[in-house]
């Protein structure tokens, strides 16, 4: 495992978009390589990430953003992405993945790892409770993209010009 490096950002897109296909929502896929590259290597990076490589080419990776629990006081990761592709399956690269993030977490201080697995995924779900991992049952991820986040945007008023936005 190692950090993303500029030249796997066009490898990195195509298995975001393997990923959609497996989540079965090929046609919400818009990911572009200049806007991953933008988001890992911009001038205030935002997005970080991880690959497994074998065979000397990207076969897996891990996407991830720093979030913060305000009840514990520090960071965490949110794992926007894990993937690695069928061929390569259980040869331990998605352990090995979860496990760079669970270091990292460690390494920095943050409390937390978290991410989102689709319901039906079964076995995503039953190696992530080999883990050690617990469902947060109690919660439902909300989202506003669209439509319904233009007319919400709407509602916010005119900008402050000066002072704080609080």
């Amino acid at each position: 495992m190692r950090p993303i490096e500029q030249d796997d950002v066009d490898a990195v897109v195509a298995l975001v978009f393997e990923l959609a296909e497996y989540e079965r929502e090929p046609e919400s896929c818009h990911l572009t390589s200049g806007q991953l590259h933008s988001a890992l290597f911009g001038p205030a990076p935002a997005l970080f990430g991880h690959v497994a490589v074998a065979d000397g080419r990207v076969v897996g990776c891990a996407l991830w953003f720093l979030n913060f629990s305000t009840w514990e006081g520090v960071h965490g990761i949110h794992l926007e992405d894990l993937y690695v592709q069928p061929s390569h399956r259980g040869h331990g690269l998605g352990l090995r993945l979860l496990a760079t993030l669970a270091a990292e977490c460690t390494r920095r201080g943050f409390a937390r790892l978290e991410w989102s697995v689709l319901d039906w995924n079964t076995p995503s779900i039953e190696f992530y409770r080999a883990l050690g991992a617990v469902g947060m049952d109690e919660w439902t991820n909300f989202r506003l993209d669209g439509q319904a986040l233009s007319a919400l945007s709407g509602r916010a008023g005119p900008a402050p010009t000066h002072g704080n936005a609080h």
